[in-house]
């Protein structure tokens, strides 16, 4: 059976590779616009963390990613309130993320 854990870990590694490989595409899809100059590295910075912690989080303890989930789903759903951004897939990133961290807590 896969755990919870696996399949956020592998999104979270997916999502890091596509904002390696596409950071504009990935900032259109998640806050309705491209990203330009400076957030371009700074998304693939990100991208990279992503990955690092898909990677930490692969069939090993669930705090980071329990910890990390949670965190996002706050955050992008501050930008999506109040931080004047919100593409197609931010409510669903919202939703999915606090799925995951409710999951997770499970084990808490």
């Amino acid at each position: 059976m896969i755990r919870v854990l696996d399949v956020a870990a592998f999104g979270e590694a997916t999502t890091g590779l596509a904002l390696v490989v596409a950071p504009s595409f990935v900032g259109k899809g998640l806050l309705g616009e491209a990203l330009t100059g400076a957030a371009i590295p700074t998304a693939r910075v990100a991208g990279i963390a992503l990955i690092a912690v898909g990677i930490a989080c692969w069939r090993n303890s669930a705090v980071g990613m329990l910890m990390y989930s949670t965190a996002v789903t706050f955050y992008i759903a501050y930008v999506g309130l109040w931080g004047g951004f919100s593409g197609i897939l931010l409510w669903p990133a919202v939703a999915l993320h606090a799925l995951i961290s409710i999951l997770l807590s499970r084990d808490y």
